[in-house]
């Protein structure tokens, strides 16, 4: 899930990021998630990639849910080497990735590309080297965070202390959102930018922006 973004201290990041959630909790939320945004009525013979896989509980969501062919990409070897599962994790950087072209049927991103340090430069880049690793019809799935009054809200929380000695998941979100401070404003701040590359590359089947996330899922055409 790092992509060169956490550059101060990645190992805090990282350590607040296996507090937020338990791998089961995170598995039943990418489950929920992935049949919301249509999993279900995917082939299951789909060969699928996650981008910014972290510890790979996406490959584990989507093996629950009957894919076998799960690859995952991710640039930290740390969370890479907790996965154990039945897919494989690439060590690799998202705007270079190691796949043949035309080799993927879905490409799912579950909150990485707000990492990434330059924008539009490297989400252009990442979002070019999708487009290339899918076959054609393939789809993009995306969910990040999202500027809305709801995670304005909760911005706002994680400035002060109470709430985070009183909730401990929220504690580890805010220590995330500190620490990845220069890459998720600049994310947060370029909602024209981020939509229009998203819709240059790809055809839309969805796009919605509420409590807090950006869902989209589109197709190479």
């Amino acid at each position: 899930m790092l992509q060169q973004a956490i550059q101060v201290n990645p190992q805090a990041w990282e350590k607040a990021y296996l507090r937020f959630e338990t791998p089961d909790q995170e598995i039943r939320k990418f489950i929920r998630r992935l049949r919301k945004l249509g999993a279900d009525g995917w082939s299951r013979e789909s060969q699928i990639v996650e981008l910014f896989c972290g510890r790979g509980n996406g490959l584990r969501a989507l093996h629950r849910l009957g894919f076998a062919q799960v690859e995952g990409v991710d640039l930290s070897p740390t969370l890479a080497a907790e996965y154990q599962g039945p897919g494989t994790i690439h060590v690799a950087d998202c705007r270079k990735l190691p796949f043949a072209d035309g080799s993927k049927d879905i490409a799912i991103v579950q909150g990485g590309l707000h990492h990434l340090l330059s924008l539009p430069k490297d989400l252009e880049q990442t979002l070019a080297q999708v487009r290339r690793i899918l076959r054609p019809g393939g789809r993009f799935v995306v969910v990040e965070p999202w500027l809305t009054p709801f995670l304005r809200v909760v911005i706002f929380l994680a400035r002060y202390r109470l709430p985070r000695l009183i909730w401990a998941k929220f504690d580890a979100l805010a220590t995330m959102i500190e620490l990845e401070r220069a890459t998720y404003g600049n994310w947060l701040r370029c909602p024209g930018v981020i939509l229009n590359l998203l819709k240059q590359h790809f055809a839309i089947e969805h796009c919605d922006c509420a409590w807090g996330q950006l869902t989209f899922v589109g197709r190479k055409e």
